[in-house]
Formats: structure tokens, C-alpha cells, sequence
């Protein structure tokens, strides 16, 4: 299950992210990226940049530090010969995205 906590984009940093990045838009709110917690840092996608294989995360602890990073995706791939991989950044805490899928409920259960 993925994280709760959701954090507005300070006007600042949504035109530094407009500059960093090849994107025409960013997203004036994010929300957490990682699997579900309370403590700790925040991450929130903003936008791929122009790099391969690296992304601008937003990244928060409680209401006040807010910052921005780009930080290389996560490499690791779900077992199985067509899994997917994580979509997060290399050396994220908590578990894999793709870890994360809510399982299916039966509606006839």
C-alpha cells in the first residue's frame, strides 16, 4: 500500500523543476511515492529528466523541509521473465512498486 501523505509544490520549486526538467508541466501537489509510513522523508515524482534512467523527486519530512533531487531510478526488476521493474529511485527505502499492488478482491465473495 502506498504512502498517505500528499505535499504542495511551493511555487518555487514547480519553476525550478520546469528548468531541470524537459517537462512543460508540473504537478503542483505530489504524493509520496514509497510504501506506506509515517516517519521519515517524503518522495513525490515531479518529472523524468533529460538523462536516461533518472527522474526530479520532491522530497519532505513532516510540513517544513521540502527539497528537490534527481536521483537515478531504482534498477531492481520483479522476478520472472517479463517482470516489472520499480518505479521508484535506486536506494529508496520500504518495498518495490510493484510489491505494492493491491490485490484483487472477488466481488462475488
Amino acid at each position: 500500500m502506498r504512502c498517505a501523505h500528499w505535499r504542495r509544490v511551493p511555487l518555487d520549486l514547480v519553476q525550478e523543476a520546469r528548468e531541470k526538467s524537459s517537462a512543460a508541466y508540473v504537478d503542483r501537489a505530489v504524493q509520496c511515492q514509497l510504501s506506506a509510513h509515517d516517519d521519515g522523508e517524503h518522495y513525490g515524482l515531479l518529472a523524468e529528466v533529460g538523462e536516461y534512467g533518472a527522474a526530479l523527486w520532491l522530497r519532505w519530512r513532516g510540513t517544513t523541509a521540502v527539497g528537490l533531487g534527481v536521483l537515478p531510478d531504482c534498477p531492481v526488476v520483479a522476478p520472472g521473465s517479463d517482470g516489472d521493474g520499480c518505479c521508484l529511485f535506486a536506494g529508496h527505502t520500504e518495498r518495490h512498486t510493484w510489491e505494492d499492488v493491491l490485490e484483487e478482491v472477488s466481488c462475488t465473495d
